[in-house]
């Protein structure tokens, strides 16, 4: 830890998977570890420590026909990395509204490449993406959001919470207490989004934030395939309950049987106790 109680070291683990029903993976997710300099590709499991680098993870959900929606999630994670030296600056000047203007940077330019090919491409026509990113320096997860993947948090003492809001109307009646998470789920309109990078969308409007770190706290970043296999409950139990198996293969190979009509993605971040 730092002096002010900050965490260093964390450990991660990232599985996607094409579920029982789809024949593509719309699916995409990144880790990468980045500098002021460079970015680096990291594993779908490891361990590494704040010290020299911060940390990024991303969840992206594709939309469209034929490929269109595997290609749209792919160029969003892809689009991540060429500002990601300019985030690690702003944190480490400890500027956190620079950070979200660097973050809304990527979502703006992800968006706009996303709707020019849908314009240019005939193929690639209405395609578009959620994304889900968490910027991790010490102390802190900053984190950019667009759509229905999420972001949870589930602090060392326990009390899991989605940090992220869902686009979508059904996410707005569940976050007025209009729906329960049981109606959510079974909502005819639950995966309709009135947001998302691409698809034509002319106004952007992402979720932006920031949660203090520290030990013992973990992350998930997941596709909404997970959610439709998995309740929040058992969600939190997979997360905190230790295993042989790292925690995002547990989340998906228990959401791909449990559900399985959707593509299933998880990235689950630890830090150290």
């Amino acid at each position: 830890m730092t002096p002010d109680g900050h965490p260093t070291s964390l450990s991660w683990s990232g599985m996607t998977h094409v579920g029982r029903v789809r024949k593509n993976n719309e699916d995409a997710f990144l880790a990468l570890a980045y500098d002021a300099q460079e970015v680096r590709y990291l594993g779908k499991v490891g361990e590494s420590t704040l010290d020299h680098s911060d940390f990024v993870f991303a969840v992206s959900d594709g939309m469209g026909g034929a490929n269109a929606g595997e290609f749209a999630s792919r160029t969003a994670v892809a689009r991540i990395t060429r500002l990601m030296p300019k985030v690690y600056r702003l944190a480490a000047q400890r500027l956190a509204g620079g950070v979200n203007d660097a973050l809304e940077e990527i979502f703006s330019h992800v968006h706009e490449e996303l709707n020019r090919m849908g314009r240019s491409y005939a193929e690639c026509s209405g395609m578009g993406a959620t994304l889900s990113m968490a910027c991790f320096s010490p102390g802190w997860m900053h984190f950019g959001h667009i759509g229905d993947s999420r972001i949870y948090y589930l602090p060392k003492e326990g009390g899991m919470m989605q940090v992220t809001q869902d686009h979508s109307y059904v996410g707005w009646l569940r976050r007025q207490g209009k729906l329960n998470e049981r109606e959510a789920r079974n909502h005819p309109g639950r995966n309709v989004l009135n947001q998302a990078l691409g698809a034509g969308h002319q106004i952007l409007n992402p979720h932006f934030g920031a949660v203090s770190c520290h030990p013992g706290d973990k992350f998930l970043l997941c596709s909404d395939g997970v959610m439709d296999g998995l309740w929040d409950n058992r969600i939190a139990e997979y997360l905190s309950t230790p295993g042989d198996q790292p925690k995002a293969f547990k989340i998906v190979e228990r959401a791909v049987a449990e559900s399985g009509k959707d593509n299933c993605t998880a990235v689950v971040v630890e830090f150290a106790s």
